[in-house]
């Protein structure tokens, strides 16, 4: 049973079915709006300032549809050896990231803004979180990639499916920031601004 939220309306700003379902586990009522902007790195722009800058972005766009509404808006990268892996929209470039990812440590970095549209203010973070790989061999990788296809995902894997079994060890204090949404961050800020969680 979803507990109604009669103080504010809240609003995720996304489209991602996982970030969605994420916040569902909160059995709180929210909308969603995809915020459709421009997703572009600056140059010499650091991962940990581009998720910060996208998250705050997000918030600040769907904020200007919803009036006196609590927003939930999140960014997230991989990084390699300091370089940022965006989503690799191919199969190919999917194979060229779980190479590059093998045998290797690869950190997350999830941009969160909770934002309130009738006053401006909002609370802005950055949660990492690290992942393992095990040494993958290219069959494999080829076998994963067909059957989950991440192709949308940064990363090139699905943590809540097929893909943690490439893993070999995963660090974090949230594990939910792997997903996109760290929901212990989201609740300490929501509760910040006033919000009842059950």
């Amino acid at each position: 049973m979803k507990t109604s939220n009669s103080q504010r309306p809240l609003i995720l700003a996304s489209s991602s079915p996982f970030r969605k379902s994420l916040l569902q586990r909160f059995q709180i009522e929210f909308d969603t709006d995809s915020p459709d902007i421009d997703e572009t790195s600056m140059k010499d722009e650091l991962p940990v300032d581009y998720v910060a800058r996208l998250s705050l972005a997000k918030a600040k766009a769907v904020a200007s549809r919803h009036a006196d509404s609590l927003i939930i808006a999140s960014d997230q990268c991989s990084v390699l050896d300091g370089v940022i892996s965006g989503k690799p929209g191919s199969h190919e470039n999917a194979v060229k990231q779980l190479q590059a990812s093998s045998n290797n440590k690869v950190s997350f970095l999830t941009g969160l803004c909770v934002y309130d549209s009738k006053t401006g203010q909002y609370d802005l973070d950055v949660v990492p979180f690290h992942v393992y790989f095990r040494q993958l061999e290219l069959a494999e990788i080829e076998r994963y990639l067909l059957i989950e296809r991440p192709y949308e995902c940064a990363g090139s894997f699905k943590a809540e499916g097929l893909g943690i079994t490439l893993f070999k060890k995963l660090e974090g204090d949230d594990p939910t920031a792997l997903i996109g949404l760290p929901l212990i961050r989201v609740s300490e800020m929501l509760r910040d601004f006033g919000l009842k969680l059950p």
